[in-house]
């Protein structure tokens, strides 16, 4: 019987594909790690991966994967037997990992590949669409049979320990969700079961900080100004992960950036709704009472996530083709710049509309205007900035590619009629692309055949399903209010960067942005001054008003911390919107400049902090 180790250290080495290749050599170069993790997918990912399949029979993979992983770093990969786990997959894993075993041949190795597949429902499309669920989120209609363009279940991780325990060294999923090629490893590595679910929501917990890459090592930190001189060599995350699914997070020695309670703080909340139901295939994770605490520099202990039992369902993702968008942008200088672009997208629309009734078309389905530098994010009224350089994005959606190049087309022929100092980086006129939309619904786990096989040879699996649903938590109490009468004099309002860190991210068309106290005594002040209304009418320029609750606010004592989840607020999400920041990336940065009254000690502390940082 093979003994369980007391510790796993696991290395995350990509977060999307596209993602720089620096990652596999330095984490290699570390000579610590027993496994690598790739997370390759999103749902664009997917319909762009599908389209390279219809293309080519042999394509449909995640290609990053064999040439800037497997290629240049295959022998240092064979000489310290690093297991690697990836979705790389995407819609054809069996050609990604024949495209992987030809490099492992090439290099004369033996090293076994695993594959995991059955995410991939397109077949059962004419089936969905004569069931015609509902989408999950919108409760919108199934969309047509012909215009999907990718099906696919989020599968977990039981699957990949299964190819794990029959030996593969490398394992090639299709779309499994995010934090699973972790929590495999981990179920192999401990022999974790179904059914322990405070461990396997650990191990989630330890995926969805590695996942990201350097997001946990210092990228898109709120204090980005403490690793500005070292974002070009920050280094990857990688998760010393104990038998309890604790774990310590560093990174490879002599690299930047900085492994610190806010910036893995701010990873944990990245991207979820309410965090004491994460729901993933292998348990409901709720991580609102973790704790994280800082063991030295670059060292970050994380504890505390808790589950319940996993959904009976598969969440599905379908992506389909829904018309066409295209946009550019353009700069205006001088006096009075979000004026002149103001009226040159009007003339530019006004021109295009036109156009489009000489040709018996329809009018745009959306048309977007931004101005950049005149606080459109921030929701002021076009024009109203005093700015003297602003970058105008304009942009639309038509049901026709012929449709938005009409708009492209009469923004280019404005030139020459155009309000003073139009510029704008030269190239080629943009091109009208497609919009691809993202539905979602459940599929019981018992419909979905799983299969497991390691070179070519089956290996046995069946999915765990567990009875019944995940149940609702236990809410944890709000931070108590800190009463009127807790501030001697008049409070005195402190930005809320200056009391908290911040990240913000996507869920299709929902948005989230958690907000961690920078120290225990600043969050009920934060709690009274940050009401679901006062978020809602922070983003009011973007939420679309048609839920009934647009903003959903979660505590998590944990950390100190906020969940704010806001509902319709992406103008479709991905790139079915026309919005500058299609992903609510900005939104956490937006929130953070708002004022919180505090008092006058907490002031002063909230300042000396930030002198103490900044020196």
């Amino acid at each position: 019987m093979t003994s369980v180790p007391d510790i796993v250290r696991i290395g995350g080495a990509s977060g999307y594909w596209g993602e720089s290749a620096m990652a596999t050599p330095q984490l290699l170069a570390d000579r610590s790690v027993d496994f690598l993790v790739y997370d390759y997918l999103a749902e664009i990912t997917m319909s762009i991966l599908a389209r390279a399949r219809a293309k080519d029979p042999a394509m449909g993979y995640a290609t990053d994967f064999i040439s800037a992983v497997l290629k240049p770093n295959i022998r240092e990969i064979a000489a310290q037997r690093v297991r690697l786990v990836s979705n790389a997959g995407g819609v054809n894993p069996d050609a990604c990992a024949e495209a992987a075993r030809a490099v492992i041949a090439e290099a004369g190795f033996d090293l076994k590949v695993g594959v995991v597949r059955g995410d991939d429902l397109m077949a059962d499309r004419e089936k969905f669409a004569e069931a015609a669920p509902v989408e999950m989120f919108s409760g919108e209609p199934f969309p047509p049979a012909e215009k999907l363009a990718s099906i696919n279940a989020y599968i977990g991780a039981f699957p990949i320990a299964a190819a794990l325990d029959a030996g593969a060294d490398i394992v090639i999923t299709g779309r499994c969700v995010d934090s699973a090629v972790t929590l495999g490893a981990c179920i192999h590595a401990f022999g974790w079961q179904p059914g322990e679910w405070d461990r396997l929501a650990a191990g989630s917990l330890a995926g969805h900080i590695l996942e990201c890459g350097p997001q946990a090592t210092g990228g898109n930190h709120t204090d980005w100004e403490d690793i500005a001189g070292t974002i070009h060599n920050i280094g990857y995350p990688i998760g010393d992960i104990e038998a309890d699914g604790s774990f310590t997070l560093r990174k490879p020695k002599d690299t930047g950036g900085a492994v610190t309670v806010g910036t893995v703080a701010e990873q944990m909340v990245y991207e979820i709704g309410d965090p004491q139901a994460y729901l993933l295939p292998d348990v409901c994770c709720d991580f609102s009472g973790v704790e994280i605490e800082q063991l030295g520099k670059d060292r970050v202990r994380v504890t505390g996530a808790s589950g319940r039992p996993a959904p009976a369902d598969y969440k599905v993702s379908a992506t389909w083709a829904d018309g066409f968008r295209a946009g550019g942008y353009f700069t205006f200088t001088g006096r009075n710049a979000a004026g002149k672009a103001r009226v040159f997208a009007d003339a530019a629309i006004t021109r295009a509309r036109a156009a489009l009734r000489g040709r018996n078309l329809s009018d745009f389905t959306e048309t977007s205007v931004e101005l950049i530098g005149a606080e459109s994010q921030y929701g002021a009224p076009a024009g109203s900035a005093a700015a003297r350089e602003v970058v105008l994005k304009l942009a639309a959606r038509h049901p026709e590619s012929a449709g938005v190049g009409l708009l492209l087309r009469e923004a280019s022929g404005l030139g020459l009629a155009t309000p003073a100092a139009l510029s704008g980086f030269s190239g080629t006129r943009p091109r009208p692309s497609p919009v691809v939309r993202l539905f979602s619904f459940l599929v019981p786990k018992t419909d979905v055949a799983l299969g497991v096989e390691v070179d070519g040879v089956p290996v046995p699996y069946v999915e765990p399903v567990t009875e019944g649903a995940p149940g609702d938590p236990v809410r944890p109490a709000p931070p108590d209010d800190p009463g009127a009468d807790a501030a001697s004099g008049d409070p005195v309002e402190v930005r809320l960067e200056d009391l908290a860190w911040g990240r913000s991210g996507d869920k299709g068309d929902k948005a989230n942005i958690g907000i961690i106290a920078r120290r225990a005594e600043y969050l009920p002040w934060i709690w009274r001054a940050l009401t679901e209304e006062a978020v809602a009418d922070t983003f009011a320029h973007f939420l679309d008003g048609s839920a009934p609750n647009p903003v959903e606010r979660f505590p998590m004592p944990g950390t100190n911390a906020i969940n704010f989840l806001l509902h319709d607020v992406l103008g479709g999400g991905g790139v079915a919107s026309l919005r500058n920041d299609s992903q609510g990336k900005g939104y956490a940065q937006i929130l953070l400049d708002t004022p919180i009254p505090v008092p006058k000690t907490l002031a002063d502390r909230a300042a000396a902090d930030a002198e103490a940082r900044a020196a």
